[in-house]
């Protein structure tokens, strides 16, 4: 069975070029993907998740406000029963990676990931 990979973007953030070509490196890699899009709520993100049975949740954060986000979305997955990784990606300061970590962030790529780094990241999670 493939897996299955939901990428989406939360709030008001608008950059979608990032999410698009990541999106298509999974793609490639032969992982299926579910494209959730932009100005997704947390709560969009988990029915998303739980609707489509994914394997994992990929968050594109480029306007600053992962630390906010990004538990939001953790705890909307799991009020909605969703036990599944999320990687976050984009612009992430490296001095709030272990600050995502302790809410459930199972892996931060940062600018300059490679697709290999996506896939790889990716895989590991869902192993």
């Amino acid at each position: 069975m493939k897996t299955r990979v939901l990428v989406a973007k939360v709030g008001f953030d608008g950059h979608d070029r990032g999410i698009k070509i990541v999106a298509r490196v999974l793609r490639d890699a032969g992982i299926e993907v579910v494209y959730g899009g932009l100005r997704n709520t947390p709560e969009s993100v988990a029915a998303i998740a739980l609707q489509e049975d994914v394997d994992a949740v990929g968050l594109s954060m480029h306007n600053g406000a992962h630390l906010t986000i990004a538990p939001l979305v953790t705890h909307a997955l799991r009020e909605a029963g969703v036990e599944c990784p999320v990687i976050v990606g984009g612009i992430v300061p490296d001095v709030d990676v272990p600050r995502l970590r302790d809410v459930g962030i199972a892996a931060v790529l940062g600018p300059g990931a490679s697709a290999a780094d996506v896939v790889n990241a990716v895989m590991a999670v869902v192993s």
